[in-house]
């Protein structure tokens, strides 16, 4: 027999390297043909319910590194509480309309223009439902677990129902209405925009400072006197109708040197102004308020139309002149204004965003970005430029075509937020957040929203169930509503395409503004941001395994003015409350450049790259490990990285196998009275960290939890328990009591963290899980254990606590004297340890061999006053002196002794290993031991 068939060397099939882009896709199909989500959804009937609400993303194109982030992080909480005592199903589900398919299908070669409105929407509803599939595909291939054969779509008749009855809670409510006002208009799509939809960009615009004759100066301005304007869009002068003033600014009329005209500036503008004009040499005449300026009028600068002064608190000194052309029908502030005086809502501009012959002859078929210098060259052809200069400044783009938008007023349903703001604003109070700070951002989003745009110009969408009478008057009751809904819930929204509108009405309906009983319908659709806001209508509501409101919704930080926004405002028109009790928000994936990934750039990441290289575990390990509170920055490297980390996590596994290889947990197991004490102690420290993790996990703080993780199998077992454990698993006789008192934490320790870790790295903890005995055929269908407590626990903590600071100066000293090339591996050295006679109680009473645990063959214990010069001292009044150990190595245990060869029989082990050897294995006293 040799030296080797002696020992306990443990064994396990599991293998060191996972090959997890092949063996994930099996096991996924595994759990898939085995209906594992099925079954853990019948094993949580009757506990509490935790409800995760899936925000839509939308169906097109391939999934990004933001989606893999997104989805996996809605999968840790899923998973971990459908483990942890909650019946917790997951819906996921798509945003199925809008404008993006409509390009998509355009790119395709499709012209709606030339087919029926129901073809080019079958269409679209062909084209989303293929994206859905692709996308369902990648989010499984994560290892994302959930209702997959039964998701939530928007373009699904139910669900479409359920939206047309939301939109009935704002119509009964009386907050819906129709009006010609400036709103985002993307030329580019050709609709309207909601907030949501808009993403900021710096330009460089062509300012312009003009001026204007006063006609009727109220007797303060005579007729040489001229209002000095300013705008960043000169190609919108045109339609100007006022020029609006402070009231409570003062404005100086100035007399430059070199010219006969007078100007109106603002008195505090006017030395800046001055200098942009090159006016050396200028007299200030005359001053007067913003108020006294009210109602005097101008001449448009080369249109002939009278212009109105008009007072406004828009209206500030950060730029310009303190006078703002204002054209009513192409700003908010200009709209509000001219609303008060009775101005006309001008915006001659058609959908194209190509101007009209209303704005004059020069300016008829032109587009606006090129009306620019048409207005600027009849602004110096009139005499009326003062100034023209570029700016920088921040300008809306839409952020689907990446174009510039406009603002611009046309016929539009709105939602009137301020019949309901208070409300809403209560709602947000009634929300937890995570993190913190999201309380303030939604509160502030909603405290400046102003009213919410909901038509929109194009056709793949759910229609907005508003009939006409025949004297114009929009029809949206109760009972139309209703019966529009019970059409969709049968037929879907085509049918609102496909019939006229008597035949979308109720059977016999009448009105008293139609009397010949005819009816038109509303041919736009419904902003896709009321779609996705209804959802917990359309889901949550409709689904009766599910709860209205959920538990939570988490999204990225930019649903803040989107999802989050649009759900609360239909739930608290709907329900009075809101349809979440709590928010997560995550930040974006950025290159490790901290720039946003963009498939222009190059810099984007596919998960399916990711996965096929390294496999999904990867990305799900990183997911934990990231900071998604903030954005995130991300490369190729990061998984790399994060590639060391799991494969520590493996090994670690794997070492905790092979270690239980011929342990029987209801045999063997060691009750915790009877462990040993170092044993005792990592059951505590493993309990301790057990509450740690589920703490953390309640509070979705997976980042902490990971560096929790790591620290505890780096620390705690790799660098302690495991690597003190090798020399009583292998070396002590098999059935040993300190064996089997370590083996029963280690399968404690196996057992615990499989379960913990499942909902995070599912495909390898069900892995590990096949080499382990245990009844549930997957880990999946198990609970996340409850943290355990012991009489004795402080008291253990505090003792070893105190002397793995002993130890601490040991390894420091060891790995000092390895450097200075003394010793190799610590088994070659002795410590020489100095202590205080309190500290040397403490390792009396540690019940515990301390040479072993500090990795020594030969420990001396000394009086610290005996401390040499040469020991290595510490604060805490220990010192250390290592030198090389005395004997021979030992080819059992690899100890060095002064007792080996005592033995005759076993001359090349030490007196210990001689007596295991002796005891356990008699046949060799005959026949020896071969090396």
């Amino acid at each position: 027999m040799r030296v080797k068939d002696t020992l306990n060397i443990g064994k396990t099939k599991f293998p060191m390297r996972g090959r997890l882009p092949e063996t994930e896709a099996q096991r996924e199909k595994l759990w898939e043909d085995n209906k594992v989500y099925e079954q853990r959804q019948k094993l949580n009937q009757g506990k509490p319910t935790f409800i995760l609400h899936d925000g839509p993303p939308y169906a097109n194109g391939n999934i990004h590194i933001g989606h893999a982030m997104n989805k996996i992080s809605k999968d840790f909480i899923v998973r971990y509480k459908s483990m942890a005592g909650f019946r917790a199903p997951y819906v996921p589900g798509w945003d199925t309309h809008g404008l993006p398919i409509e390009h998509q299908l355009t790119k395709m070669g499709y012209d709606r223009k030339k087919m029926s409105t129901t073809e080019f929407r079958d269409l679209c509803r062909k084209f989303a439902l293929e994206q859905v599939d692709k996308q369902r595909t990648d989010f499984k291939r994560l290892g994302v677990s959930g209702e997959w054969d039964n998701p939530y779509l928007t373009l699904a008749k139910e669900f479409e129902a359920q939206q047309i009855k939301v939109f009935g809670a704002f119509a009964k409510k009386g907050l819906l209405y129709q009006a010609k006002k400036p709103v985002y208009w993307s030329w580019s799509s050709e609709s309207a925009l909601a907030e949501a939809e808009v993403e900021y960009h710096d330009v460089v615009a062509k300012t312009a400072y003009f001026c204007e004759q006063v006609i009727d100066g109220k007797g303060r301005l005579d007729n040489d006197t001229y209002l000095v304007g300013w705008t960043t869009t000169p190609w919108t002068i045109p339609a100007s109708e006022a020029v609006a003033v402070n009231p409570k600014i003062i404005y100086a009329v100035v007399k430059p040197a070199n010219d006969d005209r007078k100007f109106v500036i603002a008195d505090e503008l006017v030395a800046k102004c001055a200098e942009k004009f090159g006016w050396d040499e200028y007299e200030v005449v005359d001053r007067l308020s913003g108020q006294d300026m009210d109602r005097m009028t101008s001449k448009h600068p080369y249109n002939d139309k009278e212009m109105l002064v008009v007072n406004g608190d828009h209206v500030t000194l950060e730029a310009g002149t303190g006078l703002v052309h204002t054209a009513p029908g192409y700003g908010d502030d200009d709209y509000q204004v001219g609303k008060k005086y009775g101005l006309p809502i001008f915006a001659p501009m058609n959908d194209q965003g190509v101007l009209t012959a209303e704005n004059g002859p020069e300016f008829d078929g032109v587009f606006y970005q090129d009306a620019d210098d048409i207005s600027l060259d009849l602004l110096k052809k009139h005499h009326a430029l003062l100034k023209q200069e570029p700016l920088e400044h921040s300008y809306p783009f839409d952020w689907r075509t990446k174009k510039p938008i406009v603002f611009r007023a046309t016929d539009q349903w709105f939602v009137s937020i301020d019949k309901m703001r208070d409300e809403i604003l209560n709602a947000v109070d009634e929300v937890k957040y995570y993190p913190g700070w999201g309380k303030v951002r939604l509160h502030n989003m909603l405290k400046d929203r102003g009213d919410w745009v909901i038509s929109r110009q194009r056709v793949w969408g759910v229609p907005l169930p508003i009939f006409y009478a025949e004297d114009g008057t929009p029809i949206m009751t109760e009972e139309t509503i209703n019966h529009v809904s019970d059409l969709f819930r049968e037929y879907g929204s085509n049918v609102w395409f496909e019939r006229d509108a008597k035949d979308l009405l109720p059977e016999g309906f009448t009105s008293e503004h139609s009397p010949h009983g005819q009816f038109k319908k509303e041919t736009d659709i419904m902003d896709v941001w009321f779609d996705s806001g209804s959802s917990h209508q359309g889901v949550l509501a409709e689904r009766d395994y599910l709860t209205y409101p959920c538990d939570m919704y988490l999204e990225g930080s930019d649903q803040y003015r989107g999802w989050f926004n649009s759900s609360l405002i239909c739930s608290v028109v709907l329900s009075g409350h809101a349809p979440y009790k709590s928010i997560v928000s995550q930040g974006f994936t950025l290159d490790k450049d901290g720039k946003k990934m963009s498939k222009s750039i190059g810099n984007v990441i596919d998960p399916n790259k990711v996965v096929k290289q390294m496999g999904a575990e990867i990305i799900r390990l990183w997911v934990m490990s990231a900071d998604t509170s903030a954005d995130v920055r991300v490369s190729m490297d990061t998984f790399k990285q994060i590639s060391d980390a799991y494969r520590k996590l493996r090994n670690t596994f794997r070492f905790l196998l092979a270690n239980m290889a011929d342990f029987d947990a209801n045999d063997d197991t060691v009750s915790y009275e009877k462990l040993e004490s170092v044993d005792q102690y990592m059951v505590v420290k493993l309990n301790r960290f057990l509450k740690e993790m589920r703490d953390l996990f309640d509070e979705y703080d997976f980042m902490t939890a990971y560096k929790k993780l790591i620290n505890f199998v780096n620390n705690d077992l790799s660098a302690f328990y495991m690597n003190v454990a090798k020399d009583i698993l292998y070396v002590e006789a098999k059935d040993s009591h300190a064996r089997r008192s370590m083996q029963t934490v280690f399968y404690d320790i196996l057992v615990t963290m499989v379960k913990l870790l499942t909902p995070i790295l599912p495909h390898t903890t069900e892995e590990v899980w096949e080499y382990m005995d245990e009844p549930e055929q997957f880990v999946q269908l198990t609970e996340i254990p409850e943290p355990r407590t012991y009489a004795n626990e402080e008291e253990l903590l505090n003792k070893w606590d105190d002397f793995m600071e002993i130890r601490s100066h040991v390894l420091k000293a060891l790995e000092e004297a390895r450097d200075a090339k003394l010793i190799g591996k610590s088994l070659e050295a002795q410590a020489d340890l100095y202590l205080t006679d309190s500290q040397k109680t403490l390792l009396d009473s540690m019940n515990a061999d301390a040479g072993l645990l500090f990795g020594v063959s030969a420990l001396h214990v000394h009086d610290a006053d005996q401390a040499p010069a040469d020991a290595e001292k510490f604060n805490d009044n220990v010192a250390v002196k290592v030198s090389v150990a005395a004997g021979e190595t030992c080819q059992r245990c690899r100890m060095v002794k002064e007792d080996v060869g005592e033995d005759a029989v076993y001359p090349m082990l030490c007196a210990r290993c001689a007596k295991l050897v002796r005891e356990n294995f008699p046949e060799t006293v005959a026949t020896g031991l071969e090396k």
